[in-house]
């Protein structure tokens, strides 16, 4: 009941319902993500099975703006009710120590892998596709990489961008966007 009655009252006042908790790592751990053995091609599979997308998200302690992202846009209900709905979310610790093991068979620590795929901002997300050779790189399957932090707006254009498919078309992510973002404020 409690839960209930802080859930609409935080959105009568307009604030997020509910924050992420910090995990043990120091990452915020979001209710989506899955807690996997950080093989990919197991995580894909097991994404498809689920009718879901790959979304890998690199984070590291301290990052004020994977705490932006957790804190602001990633507990708006719509964003999370669509992440929820539609990707099957692994999370990286850029300076881990979990082993994880790559598409093209690779394992490393954490930190050793965020380095072979050559991710210097967090967050980092990879959107993969349903599909993977088993001879490249996490990132280089990638069919979009979202750099660093975003608003809630051009962060759920890009979620629905990835599951309709949008970097097989013809409109780019920023005609999309900016195509949605005028639709959503009308």
């Amino acid at each position: 009941m409690f839960r209930r009655i802080a859930l609409l009252t935080a959105l009568s006042l307009g604030i997020p319902a509910m924050a992420a908790e910090l995990g043990d790592d120091g990452l915020h751990k979001a209710p989506w993500m899955r807690d996997t053995f950080k093989d990919l091609a197991e995580d894909l599979d097991e994404a498809n099975a689920e009718g879901k997308r790959l979304m890998i998200i690199v984070e590291q302690r301290g990052c004020i703006y994977c705490k932006k992202m957790h804190e602001e846009v990633f507990v708006v209900p719509e964003v999370a009710g669509y992440i929820e709905d539609n990707f099957f979310v692994v999370q990286i610790n850029m300076f881990g120590d979990v082993e994880v093991t790559d598409f093209d068979g690779t394992v490393l620590p954490e930190k050793e892998m965020v380095k072979r795929w050559g991710a210097l901002f967090t967050p980092s997300i990879y959107f993969l596709p349903e599909e993977v050779a088993d001879d490249v790189m996490a990132t280089q399957a990638a069919v979009v990489n979202m750099p660093g932090a975003f608003g809630r707006w051009t962060t759920f254009n890009m979620l629905n961008w990835v599951v309709e498919k949008g970097y097989d078309g013809d409109e780019p992510f920023q005609k999309y966007h900016a195509r949605k973002f005028a639709e959503q404020a009308n």
